[in-house]
């Protein structure tokens, strides 16, 4: 219990001692640009980057891309599990202190092309689908200042998105079995993001 208790103590005067930094350079300029990537992304085996540009004190404009290259096909031509895509996801950011420190809203409109197949979590259980997705979102999150060039940064939206598919058996994806439309309501992003300032 005791150690648990110091731990808890560690973590908080961290966050304090992040959070009570200032996001000004040395030259007591805020930062203008922001190189990111996302850790959760990271951990769909999707490669991502993102980058954001300050536009006034209270204003940030970011845009994220990630490539999930990975096919899921074997050898005899059927698909396993698989979650291939592309994603471009631009967002208009408001600070509530300063651009690129605390807490923030954030309005985004997301695009993606997809190629996912036998994910369950996704609906796709013994099933290809292959199409396109565009929507609107919300967001929220909040940046800590961890060094001179270094933030961490946690962020979740919700939102609307409009999904289009051509579905197909996995054990045959030769074969289209219909086209699909979709009006998805819920989580559109979700990111634990590590940047570099410049």
């Amino acid at each position: 219990m005791r150690k648990l208790f110091i731990i808890g103590l560690c973590i908080s005067s961290l966050i304090g001692w992040a959070s009570a930094r200032s996001p000004l350079g040395g030259d007591g300029r805020p930062p203008a640009v922001a190189l990111k990537t996302n850790a959760l992304y990271w951990a769909t085996a999707t490669p991502n980057l993102g980058v954001e540009f300050r536009l006034a004190p209270r204003w940030s404009l970011e845009a994220e891309v990630g490539l999930n290259p990975f096919t899921g096909k074997e050898d005899d031509g059927s698909y396993g599990k698989s979650i291939k895509h592309f994603r471009v996801h631009p967002e208009l950011r408001y600070w509530f202190c300063e651009t690129f420190y605390g807490h923030f809203l954030g309005v985004h409109v997301p695009y993606l092309i997809y190629n996912v197949s036998d994910i369950s979590w996704l609906g796709t259980a013994d099933e290809r689908h292959q199409g396109w997705g565009a929507g609107v979102g919300v967001s929220y999150g909040y940046n800590w200042v961890v060094g001179k060039h270094w933030n961490i940064e946690a962020t979740i939206g919700v939102g609307y998105l409009y999904l289009e598919s051509d579905k197909y058996p996995c054990e045959n994806c030769g074969t289209r079995i219909e086209n699909t439309r979709k009006h998805y309501f819920g989580p559109t992003q979700a990111a634990v993001s590590a940047i570099y300032l410049f």
